[in-house]
């Protein structure tokens, strides 16, 4: 049983993801909302399938891509997506916005609530109150907005969004909209006729004239309001048009294009509850955009794939897993469990890998470009390291450190991608892909590597302080696998600063500024030194060692972290507020290890006095502590 259990687990594992994996049947009679979804459209400057921009708005404005309806229901992104373009009655009543603040609440005469979730039909009665406020709030730095600022300006902003995804692809409240387009292309020759008539002055119709006068204004809103850019512009690579846009254009050009009036039949057969009509509009669009736009359409059917599989939340739960097995091998059952964990983490590692290399295809980019894609490669790179400290010491250390190390990364991941569209367009100062292949990248392996050691030390104070599982033998190895890992990360950071001294001299005319985020990588490239001096010095022994590495988390996260929350220098991409108190939870954290890591050793569990296994195995710490010294320093 031993023998067999980690390809028992390996195939277990393998079996629930390929499960996960497999395509959602689509009724044939019901709406085929997942070819739906493949639909390349233009949000954000960034051309993504319909369904991304579903996950997105839905992320943004309810904080998850799915949404719990009473008794258990659950609607999908895209669900919802269809409703607010083309069934808003039915949207609107929908509790998507979430209103947590007391003084938000009250401003409604809500103080009561115990809700969280509200519907736009709620908030209609107060949409100019709360737009009032949240200008008010808008005018204000982002670190010097109260609690209650804050609250109102984003459910402003989640209004404003929604009210603007409902007036994407046509007016709010159309009920027959491709009626009306075939009314509008029919009456634009006797309009026109009409307009050059008053310019001769002649007699004019006057009534054509003002309908499509009403038309155009009508379409003139649409425009103005919409979100979505769902028009393309044949043989002009890159260039979309909102619906409205195009129906202003049409005016000139005579006809509606193909995609307006599709998406015209679309909306109408969905509210007459018409599955067969809308499937088959539908496969027209999509066959139209394989033909027109083959690139776009491609990338965008990928997209979807990628969103679907969600390859980063499945790795993390194989880090868990893959964390816990490495654990209990240090109870019982080592070499099963640690092979078991062992293959496991290449599994997750090869996952993460993919959902690494799908959003690089996507982006056309280097796997670095924003906070989240580097917490991503972070925890890819430490991941990749501590399986090779696995393969050389097959002690469960380097297992164990795989593990935590992936799941947290990848758990800030998720919460930084809280913001929306994680694939966004760079900055203008990010647009140069050999720096974000060499200064980013290697700065990131920096991270990974600093993290990785912080991982290793704590692993050693845990194990130390709390248990008696650190042996002499244990303890060597950990000691061996921080120093080398510290090194790596001293090569890694100390490149990687200096190519982005070059890169700022060619972008800003400076090599070096003391920009917050600068100085922020030179602390780390000194506090490397410093350990590694202090270390070649005899000044840090082991227990000094995983002291000093323990700090460098704190180091690695306030340069990761900190500097954009200070909201000051040309490298703060967004004050992140939420992340505050996360970064000062885990700084004092830090704080607190080390303090128990600076104990005198006979309150360590593994190195205690009353231990006579302890002194027999740590001969040199028995005589240490009899002459009253503290060894390991």
């Amino acid at each position: 049983m031993r023998r067999f259990l980690p390809w028992i687990i390996l195939v277990g594992a393998a079996g629930w993801i390929a499960a996960n994996w497999l395509p959602p049947k689509t009724a044939k009679d019901d709406f085929d909302l997942t070819r739906f979804g493949k639909i390349p459209v233009l949000v954000g400057g960034r051309v993504k399938p319909l369904d991304t921009a579903a996950r997105n708005s839905l992320l943004i404005i309810h904080g998850k891509q799915e949404l719990r309806l009473e008794g258990g229901r659950r609607l999908g992104a895209m669900q919802w997506l269809t409703d607010v373009l083309f069934n808003t009655p039915v949207a609107d009543q929908y509790p998507v916005f979430v209103v947590q603040n007391a003084e938000v609440l009250g401003l409604f005469g809500w103080e009561q609530s115990d809700r969280k979730y509200f519907s736009f039909a709620e908030f209609a009665p107060f949409l100019r109150q709360i737009d009032e406020q949240g200008n008010q709030s808008d005018k204000l730095e982002a670190v010097q907005r109260s609690a209650y600022q804050s609250a109102i300006l984003n459910l402003r902003n989640g209004l404003v969004l929604y009210q603007r995804l409902k007036n994407s692809i046509q007016p709010e409240g159309t009920q027959n909209f491709a009626a009306e387009l075939q009314e509008f292309e029919s009456s634009l020759p006797d309009a026109l006729r009409a307009a050059r008539e008053r310019e001769s002055a002649e007699n004019v119709d006057k009534a054509k004239l003002n309908e499509v006068a009403e038309l155009i204004q009508r379409y003139e809103k649409l425009s103005e309001m919409a979100y979505i850019l769902a028009v393309p512009l044949l043989g002009q690579d890159g260039d979309w048009r909102s619906i409205g846009d195009s129906l202003l254009h049409s005016v000139g050009a005579g006809e509606i294009h193909l995609a307006v009036s599709e998406y015209a039949m679309i909306g109408d057969a969905y509210r007459a509850d018409d599955p067969s009509l809308f499937n088959q509009h539908v496969g027209r669009m999509s066959n139209w955009f394989i033909k027109e736009q083959p690139s776009a359409t491609k990338r965008t059917s990928f997209e979807f794939l990628f969103n679907r599989l969600q390859p980063f939340s499945q790795s993390m739960a194989l880090y868990v897993l893959a964390f816990l097995l490495a654990c209990a091998s240090w109870l019982g059952w080592n070499r099963p469990l640690n092979r078991s964990a062992f293959y496991l983490l290449l599994l997750a590692l090869a996952i993460h890998t993919f959902g690494l290399f799908s959003r690089m295809y996507l982006q056309e980019r280097p796997p670095v470009t924003n906070l989240y894609s580097s917490a991503i490669f972070i925890g890819w790179g430490a991941v990749i390291v501590s399986l090779i400290l696995e393969r050389i010491f097959r002690d469960g250390i380097g297992a164990a450190c795989a593990g935590a190390i992936g799941f947290i990364t990848l758990i800030i991941a998720h919460h930084l991608a809280g913001s929306g569209d994680t694939l966004e367009m760079l900055q203008a100062v990010l647009d140069t892909n050999i720096w974000l292949a060499t200064h980013v990248v290697a700065i990131t392996t920096g991270y990974s590597a600093m993290f990785l050691a912080g991982m290793l030390a704590i692993i050693y104070i845990v194990r130390g302080a709390f248990t008696r599982s650190l042996k002499k033998q244990t303890a060597d190895s950990l000691a061996r696998m921080t120093y080398g890992v510290i090194c790596f990360a001293t090569l890694f950071s100390f490149v990687g600063t200096v190519l982005g001294g070059i890169w700022a001299d060619q972008s800003w005319g400076r090599f070096w500024g003391w920009d917050p985020k600068e100085n922020g990588a030179v602390l780390i490239v000194l506090w490397c030194a410093m350990i590694l001096h202090a270390r070649w010095g005899g000044f840090i022994r082991q227990r000094g060692l995983m002291i000093m590495a323990i700090f460098g988390n704190v180091v690695t996260s306030f340069s990761w972290f900190g500097v954009n929350m200070l909201g000051v220098g040309l490298h703060s991409y967004g004050f992140m507020q939420k992340a505050f108190l996360w970064l000062v939870g885990f700084i004092v954290s830090q704080l607190a290890l080390m303090a128990i890591a600076a104990m005198p050793l006979e309150r360590w569990r593994s190195f205690c006095t009353e231990s006579v296994s302890a002194r027999d195995e740590h001969p040199q710490i028995s005589s240490a502590l009899s002459a009253g010294q503290t060894p390991g320093r």
